[in-house]
């Protein structure tokens, strides 16, 4: 028998102090009723209830143990009324993962929304340029430049996509000429990023034609917004997805360089445990994310 549901149906008796009216109650069968009596008397070892054949009352340890399991029924529906206050009115810390360039480029701004809206949420982020076990630091989700997961218990999102893009200041490309095919950049400074997948080589393609080219920076950085401002002072031509560059190309402080030329996009993905379960809090800040970058329109921009 469930025990739950022995302890629902013996307080039942109590309070209605009749087999019959608390199966009235509990919408059950009075045969129903006396079994699941029957099974917790047997289970505790000891009779809670004597009956005659014109009433019911309590014996001793019945009175004992009908006020202890109102008790637990009572702190049972405290913890789930508390659980359901927090879904309506999201509370407690979200876990995020990102590299640094992502987290202050683009997860600050949603951060700054959500906490307005949701202000008993705390923001917990790991900001880093390494891919880290999700379950091992207890993240909620991570953003993602890669397709999968070795785990398959995480969910992945995809948030856009993002071409890589070389770019280098006006003065640099006014000191050193642009590169017009990618074997000129054998003659150039390169800035590169260590933790890309194959750094050391740049596969290029246009039209049907594709070649993959062994590299060598003068500058090499695990951070892309440091290799962004090594660019900026006209130190090379840096390799970064364009959410990295895209407000410099626009503002005209950096120039794209072998614009015919590509590289392999970038999947900008969300990475989250299963959905079974998840908190309310979790649910609505990829909810603010996925609007972030819909409202923005950067796959389109990128």
């Amino acid at each position: 028998m469930d025990r739950l549901a022995e302890l629902e149906v013996f307080t039942q008796i109590a309070d209605a102090g009749s087999l019959t009216r608390a199966a009235d109650a509990l919408g059950l069968s009075v045969s129903g009723v006396s079994r699941h009596l029957t099974s917790l008397e047997n289970r505790l070892g000891v009779r809670l209830v004597q009956r005659t054949t014109r009433q019911l009352f309590l014996t001793g340890e019945g009175e004992r143990f009908a006020a202890s399991a109102r008790e637990i029924l009572s702190s049972l529906n405290e913890a789930e009324t508390s659980v359901s206050a927090v879904s309506a009115e999201p509370r407690g810390t979200i876990r995020v993962g990102a590299s640094l360039a992502f987290a202050k480029l683009h997860l600050m701004p949603v951060i700054r929304e959500f906490r307005a809206r949701y202000p008993l949420v705390n923001i917990e982020l790991q900001a880093s340029n390494r891919y880290y076990d999700m379950i091992e630091n207890g993240l909620d989700l991570a953003i993602r430049t890669r397709r999968g997961e070795a785990d398959s218990s995480i969910t992945i999102r995809k948030l856009a996509e993002t071409q890589r893009t070389l770019a280098a200041s006006p003065d640099y490309i006014a000191a050193r000429g642009a590169p017009v095919h990618p074997h000129d950049l054998a003659d150039h400074d390169l800035l590169l990023y260590s933790l890309a997948d194959d750094w050391e080589n740049l596969t290029f393609t246009r039209g049907n034609e594709s070649m993959r080219l062994p590299v060598s920076g003068t500058m090499v950085c695990n951070d892309g917004l440091l290799l962004r401002q090594a660019a900026r002072d006209g130190l090379g031509i840096v390799v970064q997805p364009s959410y990295v560059l895209h407000d410099d190309l626009q503002s005209g402080r950096l120039v794209k360089v072998l614009e015919g030329w590509h590289l392999p996009r970038l999947s900008m993905n969300l990475a989250f445990p299963s959905r079974a379960h998840m908190p309310a809090r979790t649910r609505l800040f990829i909810d603010a994310l996925v609007e972030y970058f819909r409202r923005n329109n950067f796959e389109a921009l990128w």
